[in-house]
């Protein structure tokens, strides 16, 4: 059947709107491809704003690995803000991409990329937009398969009626197996419908499929057990690993966002996984092991990306860039290459204790400084060697002192509330340390102009971590620590106007820790949110707490737990997990020891990176038959030929 555009309907509904080019389309780089050559169709899903959505990686990747198939298709869509949502129901106008406009209804598979838990709602507007029954059951072979990703997909059990299945770990081969089976399924004649596609989904692609599972639950409201109800299916469903990241240097030609972005540069992802050990930091463990990406792969793809955009910033991405084993050779064969050139360069996650004379001189050569930010998260020493950040006072003084003293005059320190074991002593002492921050700034740089922004988020517990079993810290008894802080901040009469201060309150926290390691019974809530008007819950300005309190009361009214069982109790060993049958290649019992070792009463047990030391046995590399990738390769760039 042809499939039209619905752009006659919404042009002219996009002058009553905010930000009516983000609905538009037409960036530099998208793909618009002939709707009735593919046989495979997918709409990739980023459910935030546009500004947020477009310069999402993942997203970006995929989008261009499946419109280089022959016979595939794949076009983006993004959560329409409330006012155009309003009006396309009014005007019965369907969910849509922003590529060709099409109905997302439409396309063959719905691909939807959570980065945050705060996004779930956003998923049930598109699929009431779209047309899509809100729960996977109701949907049948007219449908497309809703299928989640992203780091929040670790733990799918929230959403696990509206979603149809859910892909753990790296997306690039695993969308392509996902889309040569559904090739195979239709030039078949759809053998079995909608289940025998999801069946071969769960057992020939790893895909997990929550129908296929049944969950059975304690008098006390715990899992009993999470068992398959399917012959065939797996009792783990593991994760999919991309091991050799200079196969796939990706994205090639970056999309160029028409309107403003939260990220407006050309990103390269240098190295995937983090084996530094914090034990709050779920993007380290569930993406584990290590792997780089070659000095020269990353060189040929800034050369392309900038060629291809436009961008005149770099981002060298990764959860500790300066970790990367040849960071330096990176850093100065790009400064080299781009010298005299608009081109800046960036590293925007960068360890404390990784930062260097070198990085800093090799960064601003071109004269552009953009913002440091260092994430010293815990404020005592105590505290971190708790969540094993083994930075001490002095590596973060020796580090700010390098960065003042080579000309920047502003560094943003990150901060976490409400971590395993904290007093109100520790975060306190965030306080002293933006005080010393401020000190060293100016004796080193002789000038009075410094600046320190100290910026505080929640602790929030994650599946997959050590500390997936701890409690949370309630909503009031943040807000209480952080008034403290800020209080004493204000007190500071010679460094008070020097030192920025920004926090989130704690109940953003608490309805994220539900989402995070809530079970099948919190998609109700999600529900209920969601019909009370709940939208764009990551944005403060549409967040409601009572919303989500009193959908919780009612969604669990007859169950015996509550929003306090599910943030603020801690777990036992022996608990059932939501999400223990989903595989993320660590060890539980390595998990568990590891939170012990971070309780323990003569002072939290530090482990150091496995990359420089013998193995601490996490299970990620014999479970996957895999090891860590680093250099060095001795390879160097080279500057640019000169045509």
């Amino acid at each position: 059947m042809p499939v039209e555009s619905v752009y006659p309907r919404l042009e002219p509904l996009l002058p009553q709107v905010r930000k009516p080019i983000q609905y538009v389309g037409g960036e530099l780089n998208s793909v618009i491809r002939d709707w009735d050559a593919a046989e495979v169709r997918w709409a990739l899903m980023y459910p935030d704003a546009y500004e947020v959505g477009l310069p999402n990686q993942g997203i970006q990747i995929l989008y261009e690995v499946l419109n280089e198939c022959d016979g595939v298709l794949a076009e983006r869509t993004y959560s329409v803000w409330p006012d155009l949502e309003a009006l396309m129901r009014e005007r019965g106008i369907p969910q849509f991409t922003v590529d060709g406009h099409r109905p997302v209804a439409a396309f063959d598979v719905l691909g939807v990329s959570f980065a945050t838990e705060l996004c779930y709602t956003n998923l049930l507007s598109a699929l009431d937009l779209a047309g899509i029954p809100l729960s996977a059951a109701d949907r049948d072979e007219r449908h497309p398969l809703v299928l989640a990703g992203g780091h929040a997909a670790f733990n799918p059990e929230p959403v696990a009626e509206f979603v149809d299945g859910a892909v753990l770990g790296d997306g690039e081969q695993a969308v392509l197996t996902i889309t040569a089976l559904i090739k195979e399924w239709k030039r078949a004649g759809q053998p079995g419908g909608r289940d025998g596609l999801l069946l071969r989904l769960a057992t020939e692609a790893g895909v997990y499929v929550p129908r296929f599972y049944d969950v059975d639950y304690l008098p006390d409201g715990r899992i009993r057990r999470v068992a398959p109800n399917r012959s065939g299916v797996p009792f783990t469903v593991p994760k999919h690993t991309v091991m050799d990241l200079d196969e796939w240097p990706y994205p090639r030609k970056p999309l160029v966002p028409v309107a403003e972005s939260v990220h407006e540069r050309f990103s390269v992802e240098i190295f995937r996984g983090c084996t530094r050990g914090c034990r709050f930091c779920q993007a380290g463990m569930i993406t584990r092991p290590v792997r780089e990406r070659s000095v020269t792969t990353v060189g040929d793809m800034v050369e392309r990306g900038l060629a291809e955009s436009g961008f005149s910033e770099v981002g060298l991405l990764s959860l500790s860039s300066a970790d990367h084993s040849e960071i330096n050779e990176i850093v100065t064969g790009l400064a080299d290459r781009y010298e005299g050139s608009a081109t800046g360069l960036s590293l925007p996650s960068t360890r404390v204790d990784a930062f260097n004379v070198t990085l800093a001189n090799e960064l601003s050569r071109n004269g552009k400084r953009s913002g440091l930010t260092f994430a010293p998260e815990g404020g005592s020493e105590r505290i971190r060697k708790v969540i094993n950040k083994m930075v001490t006072e002095d590596d973060l003084i020796r580090t700010v002192s390098t960065a003042y003293a080579n000309g920047w005059r502003q560094v943003k320190l990150y901060f976490m509330c409400g971590l395993p074991t904290e007093t109100d002593e520790d975060v306190l002492q965030i306080g002293d340390m933006a005080v010393k921050v401020i000190a060293e700034g100016r004796r080193v740089s002789g000038q009075g102009d410094i600046r320190c922004t100290v910026s505080i988020g929640g602790f929030v517990p994650k599946p997959h971590t050590p500390f997936q079993w701890a409690s949370q810290l309630g909503a009031d008894e943040t807000d209480a620590r952080l008034a403290k802080l800020r209080d004493a901040l204000r007190n500071e009469k010679q460094y008070a106007k020097a030192i920025g201060f920004r926090y989130h309150d704690g109940k953003p926290g608490i309805i994220e820790g539900l989402l995070s390691r809530g079970d099948r019974r919190v998609g109700r809530i999600i529900e209920q949110v969601w019909r009370d008007g709940g939208r764009f819950d990551g944005w403060s300005e549409h967040f409601s707490y009572d919303r989500w309190i009193a959908a919780a009361d009612k969604a669990l009214a007859d169950e015996p737990v509550d929003l306090a069982w599910y943030t603020t109790r801690e777990r036992e060993y022996a608990e059932v997990l939501p999400w223990d049958h989903l595989d993320s290649g660590l060890d539980r019992e390595w998990l568990w020891e590891d939170w012990q070792d971070a309780l323990e009463e003569d002072g939290a047990i530090e482990v150091e990176d496995c990359r420089w030391t013998p193995c601490f046995d996490c299970g990620v590399c014999p479970q996957m038959g895999t090891e860590i990738q680093i250099g060095p390769t001795g390879k160097k760039l080279l500057p640019l030929a000169v045509l």
